[in-house]
């Protein structure tokens, strides 16, 4: 049984608590893939000029609007109809190049004309991968570009499992010390790097991303793949060593 929907309620909650709080966060002055101002910025991303784009757990959509305003199509998926909600708040209809979308994202990608590019900024580790990484493949154009960041370690300095197994985090709402469980795929690099290549995903890099703040434990990887131009056998897709 999926542990997505009960995931689902609770950002829910934590958004109908944003919505009643009225906060009103900044237009992103630099992406941050989980840590701000640690790692990469929107430079793996290169040139989106003109591309077909999609960002699966899109929240606020304040990373997709960013890659909109630089010229990408961008369609912005989360199932979270609060999370929807405060996006649709923020960025009504007529917002050039993005499109908003209350939506299962493996629904969505079943039905979608391939993309360019599929990023996810925290969100994909959500989503189980055995669900979602077939039909992910199929919904890259060949050659095209999957980015995700994914928790590494929590802040109580938990590291990812070494096992294919999903398991609780700590999701606290902002402002107090009201703290929702989450179940996430917190995996090791290997075993993303095995699911990717399992689904015909050739992972071309992992990138550590820890805070600056040393007494802050919380890590992130930063993972770029990409679906290969012809069909592979799997049996010399990319062989990059990926360390923890």
């Amino acid at each position: 049984m999926t542990t997505e929907p009960s995931t689902i309620d609770t950002w829910n909650t934590y958004s109908n608590h944003q919505l009643a709080r009225g906060l009103q966060l900044p237009d992103l002055t630099r992406w941050d893939w989980g840590t701000p101002g640690a790692g990469p910025g929107i430079e793996p991303f290169g040139d989106v000029n003109g591309a077909r784009v999609l960002d699966l757990g899109s929240g606020l959509g304040r990373h997709a609007a960013h890659l909109a305003a630089l010229g990408a199509d961008v369609t912005a998926v989360d199932a979270s109809a609060a999370q929807h909600q405060r996006a649709v708040n923020r960025y009504p209809g007529h917002t050039s190049g993005l499109r908003l979308l209350c939506a299962d994202a493996v629904a969505h990608l079943r039905d979608a004309d391939p993309y360019d590019l599929i990023y996810s900024v925290c969100s994909m580790p959500y989503l189980d991968p055995g669900r979602l990484l077939p039909v992910l493949v199929n919904a890259l154009v060949p050659g095209g570009r999957l980015l995700f960041s994914a928790l590494h370690t929590n802040s109580t300095g938990t590291g990812p499992s070494s096992e294919l197994v999903v398991r609780p985090e700590i999701l606290r709402l902002p402002g107090t010390t009201e703290d929702h469980q989450v179940m996430m795929w917190t995996l090791a690099p290997e075993l993303w790097k095995d699911l990717l290549v399992q689904h015909g995903l050739s992972l071309e890099s992992v990138t550590t991303i820890d805070s600056p703040d040393p007494g802050n434990h919380v890590s992130y990887r930063l993972y770029a793949a990409r679906r290969p131009q012809k069909a592979s056998n799997r049996t010399g897709i990319d062989s990059t060593v990926v360390g923890g």
